[in-house]
């Protein structure tokens, strides 16, 4: 994010919590809407969840505005945070399907070059279903939302070295689940 666009970020974020001016939160959400809406429809698979989810964040986030840190992690991580725990929990109500991904997911990670392969994909959100929250968390965050360690890190509370260790863990009983199922 340009210097411009945070410095604006940080202005609707002040305007909100001190003024609870609404014009600002609009903005806020519509800066963030569309991309937090895919993140989280890449995870569930389904339009009405993805927009239920998405809305239920924006209001979590608004809610607790006050509490937001940017000393901690940037607005956009801390967001992705809280979709990312919606996620969690509405999978945890409802035990729905794995995830139908339609489109490439674009991340470095050498992982995301076999998860073109929607029945893979399925296998392997099952498995880290299965996963305690931190690292369904890690997962998310860094698959489908791109972020970085850095960012996972100050989101999560958890030094980065824990974050890239409990991925990179995930990632090599992952890949030896799904090589077994092969």
């Amino acid at each position: 994010m340009d210097a411009l666009a945070h410095d604006r970020e940080q202005k609707w974020i002040r305007a909100i919590v001190h003024r609870g001016d609404r014009t600002a939160a609009d903005a806020l959400v519509r800066a963030y809407y569309d991309e937090l809406y895919a993140y989280i429809w890449r995870q569930t698979g389904r339009r009405e969840d993805a927009l239920d989810l998405t809305q239920e964040s924006f209001i979590a986030a608004l809610r607790s505005l006050a509490s937001y840190d940017r000393r901690k992690s940037g607005f956009r991580t801390w967001l992705y945070h809280i979709a990312c725990h919606k996620v969690i929990d509405h999978r945890r109500r409802s035990r729905t399907a794995a995830v139908p991904l339609t489109e490439d997911i674009s991340s470095p990670e050498d992982f995301t070059a076999i998860v073109h392969d929607q029945a893979l994909l399925a296998q392997a959100e099952e498995l880290v279903r299965r996963e305690d929250p931190l690292e369904q968390e890690i997962f998310r965050l860094h698959i489908y939302g791109d972020c970085s360690f850095p960012q996972i890190a100050a989101v999560t509370g958890q030094a980065e070295a824990k974050v890239k260790s409990r991925y990179y863990r995930l990632m090599a009983r992952l890949r030896k689940e799904l090589k077994g199922d092969a």
